[in-house]
């Protein structure tokens, strides 16, 4: 007869046998995984670090480049400085005797129309006056 302790047992032993061959394709599945990852990251390592090193190479030169744009930035508003202290020294030195002029020739000008306008009105009202008398 068969015990019901042997039954137990061998389901039991069979279960176990079962959820271990489960465990290994797990593991098997697991540790393909991680070769396939451990090779990706190997493959990333080596295609990195030349990339660092010309990213590196770049920022140096980007620097250099920056260094020499500061000089140039330097240059220009120096020059914008003289730029702006000449125009100074020229109104002064011109400006106001060059106003002056245009002045003067405004008011000569002025005085010439109205002197102008003065002899035509004294000569219109003289012939007025001319023709009423010989009417």
């Amino acid at each position: 007869m068969v015990d019901v302790g042997d039954v137990v047992g061998l389901i039991f032993a069979v279960f176990f046998a079962l959820a271990m061959v489960g465990l290994t394709y797990v593991f098997f599945r697991l540790s393909r995984t991680v070769d396939a990852l451990t090779k990706t990251v190997n493959e990333l390592t080596t295609n990195t670090l030349p990339l660092l090193g010309e990213v590196t190479t770049s920022v140096t030169h980007v620097n250099e480049e920056l260094v020499r744009v500061d000089a140039i930035t330097a240059n220009v508003q120096s020059i914008s400085g003289n730029v702006s202290a000449l125009t100074s020294l020229f109104a002064a030195t011109l400006g106001s005797p060059v106003v002056k002029v245009a002045a003067f020739s405004y008011g000569v000008r002025n005085a010439a129309s109205k002197r102008t306008a003065k002899d035509i009105e004294k000569r219109v009202k003289a012939e007025i006056k001319a023709e009423k008398k010989n009417r």
